[in-house]
């Protein structure tokens, strides 16, 4: 009978805790980089909030008129960091990061695009 009721009381208790866990946020930040021949694409960057609103910010283009630019590949670099170092800051930890390219089979167009998916503990309890 003791076990009986250590057994049921580890159970309700196992339910109780699972179901009082904190509920989590997402976010998610998109980079959209061009590699558009001559400068013509369009970067971007895209950050979809976790109340499901949308910013977007702009980024160099990956070439110019004289091919690949390091500048703007730098410039690029600069700016993801620093959005990712100010939501980190604010508690968001990076759950992952996806590449992905698209090119098409005839041109030299396509872009490159990156996802990256935040989290952070709301703090409230529930089911």
């Amino acid at each position: 009978m003791k076990k009986t009721i250590l057994l049921l009381t580890l159970f309700i208790a196992a339910i109780l805790s699972g179901s009082a866990q904190e509920k989590q946020k997402f976010m998610q930040i998109t980079t959209l980089e061009s590699v558009v021949g001559g400068g013509f694409g369009r970067s971007k960057m895209l950050i979809t909030k976790e109340d499901g609103s949308q910013e977007e910010r702009e980024m160099e283009n990956l070439f110019s008129m004289t091919g690949m630019n390091m500048k703007n590949i730098k410039s690029n670099e600069t700016s993801i960091l620093q959005v990712l170092k100010a939501y980190t800051d604010e508690g968001w930890k990076l759950q992952s990061a996806i590449p992905l390219t698209l090119s098409p089979s005839q041109g030299g167009s396509g872009i490159f695009m990156t996802r990256y998916l935040l989290v952070r503990e709301d703090g409230k309890k529930g089911f």
